[in-house]
Order: structure tokens, then sequence, then C-alpha cells
């Protein structure tokens, strides 16, 4: 089969590969552009971009998908199907009704639960116990396809963002190549999504990564992990930012102490902060301008001491 496969990060390399190694025949590769990245704003290859160098690709990069001219490039390329995971931006309507076969997506949740940019941070800060990867026919409207295949992944208790997007990335290219032999054995089946089950993935800025310490320690510890490591629940410590990696909740009672307040400090006990239920053991930090780093290290460099208050 004749592909177009549109993708950026890290999350679909393992579904490009997959492609490749079913012996698909990949016309282009649509990445986004190189970005400015890191202290010294060099510019930073996509993860799909670097793949597909490797293996001798044709790349295109537009800054959008709506530009005449890729439009038309993209028209003679004579690929049967678009593959779309994790490129980034909406497509127009125009793409997607160019292809034969039409353009397929991958997303990472059991849609429609978690439509939007960020399902796998959301299904840990909202405390899910499963999640997954739905392979769909895109439509005009963002995440509202006909469902094609879903596979479904536990989450476990200490489970971050980044260990779910690992193991989401491998059985989303695993569902991607059985959906695209079902369609090229005409077997394939769709089902429409319920509307009514509808929630929503909006993407995460800095300001919803800020933790409130109010909430209960549990809470706390979930939108860490569905933080980490991009782009790191963060509070304010002596007045500058701080990440936090880790967490163990304890939902003992703590009196006497503010939401916050840093309870333990010490290489024995670690770092322990008073939450509005409980309180919670952190694993690991990131100053302002700093790695990441264990805490032990942190107290031992006089990072933070009993008394103080995250903000």
């Amino acid at each position: 089969m004749k592909v177009v496969f549109w993708g950026s990060p890290d999350f679909a390399v393992p579904s490009l590969q997959a492609l490749l190694d079913n012996r698909h025949q990949i016309v282009s590769v649509v990445t986004r552009p190189d970005r400015p990245a890191g202290r010294g704003r060099n510019l930073r290859r996509t993860a799909v971009k670097n793949k597909a160098l490797n293996y001798g690709l044709s790349i295109l990069e537009p800054e959008s998908p709506s530009d005449g001219e890729f439009l038309r490039a993209l028209g003679e390329s004579g690929a049967d199907v678009c593959v779309v995971v994790a490129y980034g931006k909406k497509l127009p309507r125009p793409i997607l009704e160019m292809f034969p076969l039409g353009c397929i997506n991958v997303h990472a949740s059991l849609l429609p639960s978690l439509r939007g940019a960020a399902p796998i941070n959301w299904a840990i800060i909202k405390g899910f116990k499963t999640s997954g990867v739905t392979v769909m026919r895109m439509v005009d409207e963002m995440d509202a396809g006909p469902i094609l295949m879903q596979s479904q992944e536990e989450i476990s208790v200490s489970e971050t963002a980044f260990e779910l997007e690992t193991r989401l990335a491998v059985s989303g290219a695993r569902a991607l190549t059985e959906v695209l032999a079902s369609i090229e054995s005409g077997s394939i089946k769709s089902r429409e999504q319920d509307e009514s089950m509808v929630t929503y993935a909006p993407k995460i800025n800095k300001s919803v990564a800020r933790i409130d310490w109010s909430q209960e320690a549990t809470v706390i510890a979930n939108m860490i992990r569905g933080m980490d490591k991009v782009p790191g629940a963060w509070s304010l410590l002596k007045g500058n930012p701080t990440k936090l990696f880790n967490a163990i909740p304890s939902l003992t009672s703590v009196t006497g102490s503010l939401p916050g307040t840093v309870l333990d400090a010490n290489d024995i006990s670690g770092l322990r902060v008073a939450t509005g239920q409980g309180a919670l053991e952190i694993g690991e930090v990131q100053p302002s301008g700093k790695k990441r780093m264990s805490t032990s290290s942190w107290i031992r460099g006089r990072g933070t001491e009993v008394g103080q208050r995250f903000q």
C-alpha cells in the first residue's frame, strides 16, 4: 500500500517503523519544520524526521498543511492512504478527501474519551485505571471519526505520562498495521463514536501544570505523574519555580501545617510536603535553570528545609 505518513514526536516513530517493517511504500513523510530548542536555541529536527532520514524517505515540512504548493505536491504523490500519528496540526478538508482509501489516525485514548491534544497526560491526571489507543477514520471534527480498532492498556499506580506514552506508541503501531491489513483485504469494519460519552483532553500549558497544594495528596500525585516528564508539575519555593517528580501520596492526617509546607527534608526521610489532605513524599526535583536531581542531592545542597512552603 502507498502511504503518506504524517507525524512529529517520538510517539509517532514506532508507527512509521511498523509501516516500513510491513513493507508499505512510504511515498512521503510529512512532519513539522525544524524549530529552535534548548538553551542554545539551535534548530531541532522532529523524531519522525530523524527516522525518515535514516531510511532515505522523501520528507515534506510545510509551515501550514493548507499551503497551495504543498497540496499540489501531495495530490501528485499517488498515495492510497494518509496515516496521521501525532502530527500536531489539524488537516484541512482537501487533504481528508484526497486519498482513495481516506485518512487514518492513531489517537492515544479510548475514544470518545479524551479527545484532544494531551490524552495521555489527562488519563493519568484524572486517575484513570485504563487507557489505550484508537485507530479511526479522520473527519472534519477533531478526533470524532468512526472507530476502526481499539486496544486497551492498564495504567499502573506509579506510571508516568512518559512511561504510558512509550507503551501506547507500540500498541498504536501494532493496531495501525492490523487496520491497514484489514483495509487491504476489504474486511475492515467501523463504528460511530457515542457523542454522549465525549470528554476532552486540552493541551497542557504552564498554568495548568502548577500544583494546587490544597488538593488531596493522591490528586496531586496523579498530577505530578501526568506531567512527567513534560512539561513537569511545578510550584514556587522562595519565589523560584521548582518542578517536582516521583510523588508518593500518604493520606495520614497532617495537623498544624498549611498545604505546601515542607514537613521533612533530610537524607533519611527525604522530602515530605503537606497537602490539603495527607502528605506527599517527593523523589526528584528540578530547580529553575538546573537539571533534574534526587531530593536527597537537593536537600544536601540546601535546596529547602523544614518549615518552608511551596506555593
